[in-house]
Protein backbone atom coordinates (compact mmCIF):
# COMPACT_ATOMS: atom_id res chain seq x y z
CA UNK A 1 0.00 0.00 0.00
CA UNK A 2 1.01 3.86 -0.22
CA UNK A 3 -0.07 6.21 1.62
CA UNK A 4 -3.18 7.90 0.76
CA UNK A 5 -4.65 5.75 4.09
CA UNK A 6 -3.03 6.01 7.23
CA UNK A 7 -3.39 3.79 10.07
CA UNK A 8 -2.36 4.89 13.73
CA UNK A 9 -2.92 2.35 16.55
CA UNK A 10 -2.48 3.22 20.36
CA UNK A 11 -3.77 1.33 23.19
CA UNK A 12 -6.81 -0.09 21.26
CA UNK A 13 -7.55 2.80 19.15
CA UNK A 14 -6.64 2.57 15.27
CA UNK A 15 -7.27 5.68 13.55
CA UNK A 16 -7.58 5.70 9.90
CA UNK A 17 -7.05 8.78 8.42
CA UNK A 18 -7.69 9.60 4.82
CA UNK A 19 -4.15 11.21 3.20
CA UNK A 20 -5.45 13.03 -0.28
CA UNK A 21 -4.60 16.31 1.40
CA UNK A 22 -3.99 18.10 -1.71
CA UNK A 23 -6.72 17.31 -2.92
CA UNK A 24 -9.23 17.61 -0.26
CA UNK A 25 -8.88 13.87 0.56
CA UNK A 26 -11.58 13.10 -2.21
CA UNK A 27 -12.38 9.73 -2.42
CA UNK A 28 -10.72 7.98 -5.66
CA UNK A 29 -10.55 4.21 -6.50
CA UNK A 30 -7.02 3.92 -5.03
CA UNK A 31 -8.16 5.31 -1.48
CA UNK A 32 -10.74 3.07 -1.26
CA UNK A 33 -8.71 0.34 -1.74
CA UNK A 34 -6.44 1.13 1.04
CA UNK A 35 -8.86 2.05 3.09
CA UNK A 36 -11.16 -1.50 2.39
CA UNK A 37 -7.53 -3.41 3.07
CA UNK A 38 -7.21 -1.44 6.25
CA UNK A 39 -11.23 -2.70 7.43
CA UNK A 40 -10.45 -6.37 6.50
CA UNK A 41 -7.11 -6.28 8.99
CA UNK A 42 -8.99 -4.41 11.80
CA UNK A 43 -12.35 -6.75 11.52
CA UNK A 44 -10.00 -9.55 12.27
CA UNK A 45 -8.27 -7.99 15.14
CA UNK A 46 -10.92 -7.81 17.92
CA UNK A 47 -8.64 -8.27 20.63
CA UNK A 48 -6.25 -5.08 19.63
CA UNK A 49 -8.51 -3.06 18.23
CA UNK A 50 -11.29 -2.25 20.45
CA UNK A 51 -11.94 1.44 18.46
CA UNK A 52 -11.98 2.62 15.04
CA UNK A 53 -11.47 6.47 14.52
CA UNK A 54 -12.14 7.67 10.31
CA UNK A 55 -10.86 11.36 9.90
CA UNK A 56 -9.52 13.56 7.48
CA UNK A 57 -5.86 15.03 6.80
CA UNK A 58 -5.24 18.42 6.33
CA UNK A 59 -8.08 20.67 5.96
CA UNK A 60 -10.99 19.29 5.67
CA UNK A 61 -12.49 14.60 5.97
CA UNK A 62 -13.33 15.17 2.58
CA UNK A 63 -14.72 17.02 -0.09
CA UNK A 64 -16.14 14.04 -1.24
CA UNK A 65 -16.08 11.31 -4.68
CA UNK A 66 -13.68 12.46 -7.09
CA UNK A 67 -15.50 13.75 -9.54
CA UNK A 68 -12.23 13.88 -12.03
CA UNK A 69 -12.08 10.11 -11.55
CA UNK A 70 -15.90 9.85 -12.25
CA UNK A 71 -15.21 12.31 -15.33
CA UNK A 72 -12.34 9.93 -16.77
CA UNK A 73 -14.04 6.53 -15.80
CA UNK A 74 -13.64 4.84 -12.80
CA UNK A 75 -11.75 1.07 -12.71
CA UNK A 76 -12.94 -0.73 -9.54
CA UNK A 77 -11.78 -3.72 -8.68
CA UNK A 78 -14.76 -5.45 -9.25
CA UNK A 79 -18.26 -4.04 -9.43
CA UNK A 80 -19.72 -1.99 -6.48
CA UNK A 81 -16.55 -2.03 -4.67
CA UNK A 82 -16.81 1.58 -2.73
CA UNK A 83 -20.25 0.91 -1.36
CA UNK A 84 -18.68 -2.30 -0.44
CA UNK A 85 -16.05 -1.03 1.23
CA UNK A 86 -18.40 1.56 3.16
CA UNK A 87 -20.76 -1.62 4.03
CA UNK A 88 -17.55 -3.53 5.35
CA UNK A 89 -16.88 -0.02 7.33
CA UNK A 90 -20.02 0.37 8.84
CA UNK A 91 -20.47 -3.96 9.67
CA UNK A 92 -17.17 -3.60 11.85
CA UNK A 93 -17.48 -5.22 14.97
CA UNK A 94 -15.73 -2.80 16.89
CA UNK A 95 -17.71 0.51 17.46
CA UNK A 96 -16.34 3.45 14.60
CA UNK A 97 -16.34 7.25 14.85
CA UNK A 98 -16.42 9.94 12.36
CA UNK A 99 -14.50 12.61 12.68
CA UNK A 100 -15.66 15.50 10.47
CA UNK A 101 -14.04 18.60 10.43
CA UNK A 102 -14.32 21.09 7.28
CA UNK A 103 -15.96 19.68 3.94
CA UNK A 104 -18.05 16.55 4.28
CA UNK A 105 -19.88 16.64 0.76
CA UNK A 106 -21.93 13.67 -0.55
CA UNK A 107 -19.83 10.46 -0.82
CA UNK A 108 -17.67 11.86 2.02
CA UNK A 109 -21.13 11.84 4.16
CA UNK A 110 -21.87 8.40 2.97
CA UNK A 111 -18.38 7.99 4.05
CA UNK A 112 -19.42 9.06 7.39
CA UNK A 113 -22.51 7.84 7.92
CA UNK A 114 -20.92 4.42 8.15
CA UNK A 115 -19.63 5.64 11.57
CA UNK A 116 -21.69 4.73 14.69
CA UNK A 117 -20.98 8.19 16.15
CA UNK A 118 -20.27 10.85 14.12
CA UNK A 119 -17.85 14.58 16.05
CA UNK A 120 -18.00 16.98 14.17
CA UNK A 121 -15.75 20.27 14.52
CA UNK A 122 -17.76 23.90 14.26
CA UNK A 123 -15.70 24.25 10.97
CA UNK A 124 -17.62 20.59 9.59
CA UNK A 125 -19.84 21.13 6.58
CA UNK A 126 -22.24 18.55 5.63
CA UNK A 127 -23.77 18.14 2.28
CA UNK A 128 -25.75 16.10 0.12
CA UNK A 129 -24.86 17.64 -3.69
CA UNK A 130 -25.86 14.59 -5.59
CA UNK A 131 -28.42 16.74 -7.62
CA UNK A 132 -26.03 19.33 -8.04
CA UNK A 133 -24.27 16.58 -10.30
CA UNK A 134 -27.22 14.49 -11.65
CA UNK A 135 -26.44 12.02 -9.86
CA UNK A 136 -28.16 9.54 -7.69
CA UNK A 137 -26.74 7.96 -4.56
CA UNK A 138 -24.86 4.39 -5.09
CA UNK A 139 -22.77 4.13 -1.51
CA UNK A 140 -25.68 4.19 0.80
CA UNK A 141 -27.21 7.79 1.21
CA UNK A 142 -30.90 7.33 0.69
CA UNK A 143 -30.36 4.66 3.60
CA UNK A 144 -28.01 5.97 6.29
CA UNK A 145 -29.15 9.01 6.06
CA UNK A 146 -32.67 9.00 7.30
CA UNK A 147 -32.16 6.30 9.64
CA UNK A 148 -29.88 9.06 11.20
CA UNK A 149 -31.71 12.53 10.91
CA UNK A 150 -35.64 11.11 9.96
CA UNK A 151 -36.89 11.59 6.19
CA UNK A 152 -38.08 14.94 6.13
CA UNK A 153 -34.21 16.46 6.87
CA UNK A 154 -33.36 13.88 4.60
CA UNK A 155 -35.60 15.34 1.89
CA UNK A 156 -34.27 18.44 2.97
CA UNK A 157 -30.99 17.92 2.22
CA UNK A 158 -31.10 15.69 -0.54
CA UNK A 159 -33.64 18.22 -2.73
CA UNK A 160 -31.73 21.58 -1.97
CA UNK A 161 -28.45 20.34 -1.88
CA UNK A 162 -27.40 22.80 0.87
CA UNK A 163 -24.79 23.15 3.35
CA UNK A 164 -25.10 21.97 7.13
CA UNK A 165 -22.91 23.44 9.47
CA UNK A 166 -21.59 22.02 12.13
CA UNK A 167 -23.92 23.25 14.96
CA UNK A 168 -26.75 21.96 12.80
CA UNK A 169 -25.84 18.76 12.26
CA UNK A 170 -25.76 18.30 15.89
CA UNK A 171 -29.48 19.90 16.07
CA UNK A 172 -30.71 17.68 13.47
CA UNK A 173 -28.90 14.33 14.92
CA UNK A 174 -26.55 13.94 11.97
CA UNK A 175 -24.16 14.39 14.38
CA UNK A 176 -23.77 13.46 18.06
CA UNK A 177 -21.12 15.81 19.11
CA UNK A 178 -19.72 19.24 18.23
CA UNK A 179 -16.87 21.18 19.36
CA UNK A 180 -15.01 24.35 18.56
CA UNK A 181 -11.98 23.21 16.33
CA UNK A 182 -9.47 24.15 19.12
CA UNK A 183 -10.91 21.40 21.11
CA UNK A 184 -12.08 18.84 18.28
CA UNK A 185 -8.30 16.07 18.95
CA UNK A 186 -8.79 16.47 22.80
CA UNK A 187 -12.80 16.04 22.74
CA UNK A 188 -11.90 12.72 20.23
CA UNK A 189 -9.24 11.56 22.60
CA UNK A 190 -11.83 12.02 25.75
CA UNK A 191 -14.31 10.05 23.81
CA UNK A 192 -12.40 7.30 22.88
CA UNK A 193 -11.19 6.88 26.19
CA UNK A 194 -14.52 7.02 27.77
CA UNK A 195 -15.42 4.02 25.05
CA UNK A 196 -12.19 1.81 25.72
CA UNK A 197 -12.23 1.70 29.18
CA UNK A 198 -15.57 -0.10 29.26
CA UNK A 199 -15.66 -3.98 28.22
CA UNK A 200 -15.03 -4.24 24.39
CA UNK A 201 -16.83 -7.59 24.08
CA UNK A 202 -20.29 -5.62 25.52
CA UNK A 203 -19.37 -2.80 22.73
CA UNK A 204 -19.13 -5.17 20.05
CA UNK A 205 -22.18 -7.30 21.43
CA UNK A 206 -24.31 -4.09 21.72
CA UNK A 207 -23.20 -3.23 17.77
CA UNK A 208 -24.36 -6.04 17.02
CA UNK A 209 -27.76 -6.37 18.98
CA UNK A 210 -28.53 -2.62 17.81
CA UNK A 211 -27.90 -3.65 14.00
CA UNK A 212 -29.61 -7.01 14.09
CA UNK A 213 -32.71 -5.03 15.19
CA UNK A 214 -32.92 -2.22 13.26
CA UNK A 215 -36.17 -2.08 12.15
CA UNK A 216 -37.72 -4.96 13.45
CA UNK A 217 -41.15 -4.45 16.07
CA UNK A 218 -41.04 -4.15 19.26
CA UNK A 219 -41.95 -7.48 20.37
CA UNK A 220 -39.78 -8.69 17.81
CA UNK A 221 -37.24 -6.58 19.13
CA UNK A 222 -37.13 -8.00 22.57
CA UNK A 223 -37.57 -11.73 21.88
CA UNK A 224 -34.20 -11.35 19.86
CA UNK A 225 -32.69 -9.46 22.48
CA UNK A 226 -33.44 -11.82 25.20
CA UNK A 227 -32.53 -15.26 22.98
CA UNK A 228 -29.64 -13.61 20.93
CA UNK A 229 -28.02 -12.00 23.31
CA UNK A 230 -24.11 -12.47 23.41
CA UNK A 231 -24.60 -12.82 27.54
CA UNK A 232 -21.88 -12.52 29.71
CA UNK A 233 -18.19 -11.37 28.85
CA UNK A 234 -15.09 -12.95 29.61
CA UNK A 235 -13.98 -10.02 31.36
CA UNK A 236 -16.62 -9.69 33.59
CA UNK A 237 -15.64 -11.27 36.93
CA UNK A 238 -12.28 -9.30 36.91
CA UNK A 239 -14.57 -5.64 36.07
CA UNK A 240 -16.54 -6.86 39.16
CA UNK A 241 -13.59 -7.30 41.64
CA UNK A 242 -11.86 -4.31 40.51
CA UNK A 243 -15.02 -1.91 41.59
CA UNK A 244 -15.45 -4.26 45.03
CA UNK A 245 -11.46 -3.65 45.57
CA UNK A 246 -12.24 0.21 44.90
CA UNK A 247 -15.59 0.31 46.95
CA UNK A 248 -13.55 -1.17 49.51
CA UNK A 249 -10.66 0.95 49.80
CA UNK A 250 -12.67 3.64 49.64
CA UNK A 251 -14.72 2.99 53.24
CA UNK A 252 -11.20 1.69 54.72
Amino acid sequence: MTDLVLREDRDGLATLTLNRPDKLNSLNVEIFIELDAHVAAIEKDIDGVGLVVLRGAGKCFSAGHDLGDIAHGERPPRPNFQAHTIERLANLPQPVISAVHGHCYTGALELALAGDIIVAAQSAKFADTHAKWSLTPVWGMSQRLPRRIGLPKTREMMFTCRTVTGEEALAIGLANICVPDAEFDAALASLAQSILANSWFSNRANKKLLADTDGLPLGAGLAHEIVRSQGVGPDMQARIAAFANKTAKKQA
